[in-house]
């Protein structure tokens, strides 16, 4: 158990340290990717693109060469209209089919360690609506979950606990954006009472952040008969629309 300990909390470094790299490489340039299970996504739908280039380019030329040996060959202006559909085929399955982000129904679909995995896409697609301390919260999630993501393939689906981590992640979590999306632009940095939306976003993102990581260490440590996620206070201290509460 303290082997599994040990390699959670590498996974947690090695992304910092990656997150740390992208970050440096410009103040105003932000990491594309939060975690490794989005960049284990994108670079799924990259290898699919480069095989249906190959696969396009392959059939086209073996059907020009069959269709060479059947009239005799294809003379230059044959030659230059298999390259020029070549062409045309790379680029069109290079473009083509196009990287879908997760709706957000669909983020608690499937096993676990693809629901956070979809989760990290959606969450990074929801960066620019953010304010910029969310935003931090956010891609520092990404590190947190990819960590979850490696304590969740030891744990079995149908768990209590498995149950209450996808309810977080793949419910709370979303929701609680949702919510702050749903307010007007301009009433966003507003100050209320309890602070402005925008601070409640991060507080709020922030609370949660704390419970995947405490979540986190609870599985690596085989505590799941004690995992104890507050679900239901983050609900009542953040409301179901993600808002905070008045009271406290």
């Amino acid at each position: 158990m303290n082997d599994l300990t040990r390699h959670s909390d590498r996974v947690i470094g090695d992304a910092r340290r990656l997150r740390d790299d992208n970050r440096a490489g410009g103040r105003h340039r932000r990491a594309r990717h939060i975690g490794r299970g989005s960049r284990r996504a994108r670079l799924r739908h990259r290898l699919r693109k480069v095989r249906n280039v190959l696969l396009a380019l392959f059939a086209l030329w073996a059907a020009g060469a069959v269709l060479g040996v059947v009239i005799n060959g294809l003379g230059f202006a044959g030659i230059m209209a298999l390259i020029l559909a070549s062409i045309l085929a790379v680029g069109l399955f290079a473009r083509y089919p196009r990287f879908k982000v997760p709706a957000r129904a669909d983020l608690v679909k499937g096993d676990l360690r693809t629901m956070v995995g979809r989760t990290e896409l959606w969450l990074e697609h929801q960066r620019p609506a953010l304010p910029p301390p969310a935003v931090r919260v956010v891609e520092d999630m990404g590190v947190q979950l990819d960590a979850l993501g490696l304590q969740l393939e030891a744990v079995d689906q149908a768990h209590p606990a498995a149950q209450e981590v996808r309810k977080l992640v793949g419910d709370v979590l979303p929701e609680t954006i949702d919510a702050y999306r749903r307010i007007p632009q301009h009433l966003r940095g507003e100050q209320r009472a309890g602070g402005s939306p925008d601070q409640q976003l991060t507080d709020s993102l922030t609370r949660i952040s704390r419970e995947i990581d405490h979540v986190t260490r609870q599985l690596a440590e085989g505590s799941l008969d004690d995992l104890a996620i507050k679900t239901r206070y983050l609900e009542y201290r953040y409301g179901e629309n993600g808002q905070t509460s008045s009271e406290g």
